[in-house]
């Protein structure tokens, strides 16, 4: 089916920039699929920039089906960005659980304590304001600046990556981002980056079941690391037995873990620093003190 990968592929590469016949005949596939196989999510429902940003700091390193039902739990809880701003960490972190990745859940909190300080409670829109609140990378502010206001700027996440170096760089190996880049500014439909960037997410999806992922020819593809038995487990299980029982000491802690008190020792002393826990006479609570960054 036209567009051909292998053919755009030759294209592009000869001619070193995207004609708009080229262009027009790409977002015809992508947006054909997209109409075809709608993929109904709650986020996709709401221009909401704080509900927008929940989601794609849910989604990053999570599976699309856990996401949608601890979503809607999770602003259940926290409703409003007041909401989430003025909420103990430790309910915050509570209502996480299930999800991994700790740390996004205190970006988040974070974020929104910022945009209530920094911002008077007015979201940002700009891509710079967006990127200059904690945890926000260049993707997750131009796919909230995208979805939630609008604005057609060039990002990169696995599924539009994985898009770009199907069509555009066939049977090619070590494709970077800075070469996928400008196919990705060229492609924009900068009437409706939203839905565009939607399409360019769900056809990535279909891509990598009908086909070896095209994503692992990005030189800056990698393994997600196994979670069982990992370091990333055990600050988990730390987390969720300060969280049922606040004030348990190391050694209470490496008990309920199974962990080795060495390790234990160490990752609390991390875990301090990154502002999940206090540490007082010996014994340990989530929050206060939160390391701002």
């Amino acid at each position: 089916m036209w567009p051909d990968p292998a053919e755009l592929t030759r294209r592009y590469h000869e001619k070193g920039i995207l004609d708009e016949h080229t262009i027009q005949a790409f977002q015809r596939r992508i947006y054909s699929h997209y109409h075809a196989t709608p993929r109904p999510m709650p986020w996709r429902e709401t221009h909401d920039p704080y509900h927008i940003l929940v989601s794609e700091v849910m989604l990053q390193q999570t599976q699309v089906e856990r996401v949608r039902c601890k979503y809607v739990e999770f602003l259940a809880a926290f409703p409003t960005l007041d909401d989430l701003a003025s909420a103990p960490l430790v309910d915050v972190l509570r209502v996480w659980q299930g999800l991994g990745y700790n740390r996004r859940a205190i970006a988040l909190k974070r974020c929104a304590e910022e945009i209530q300080t920094r911002f008077n409670g007015s979201f940002p829109s700009s891509v710079p304001d967006l990127e200059s609140l904690p945890g926000i990378g260049p993707y997750t502010a131009r796919a909230v600046a995208a979805f939630a206001f609008g604005i057609a700027e060039p990002c990169i996440e696995t599924n539009i990556r994985s898009v770009c170096i199907h069509f555009f760089f066939h049977n090619q190996k070590s494709v970077s981002d800075r070469e996928i880049m400008p196919v990705v500014a060229a492609t924009i439909d900068r009437n409706n980056p939203r839905q565009w960037f939607y399409a360019l997410m769900d056809f990535g999806v279909m891509l990598k079941q009908l086909h070896p992922n095209p994503g692992r020819r990005s030189c800056h593809h990698q393994q997600q690391s196994r979670f069982e038995g990992s370091n990333r487990q055990l600050r988990s299980r730390l987390l969720r037995a300060v969280i049922a029982n606040p004030g348990l000491s190391a050694g209470e802690l490496a008990k309920q873990t199974g962990a080795g008190l060495q390790d234990v020792n160490r990752n609390l002393a991390d875990m301090v620093q990154e502002g999940f826990l206090t540490q007082t006479s010996g014994s340990y609570v989530v929050g206060g003190g939160t390391k701002k960054g």
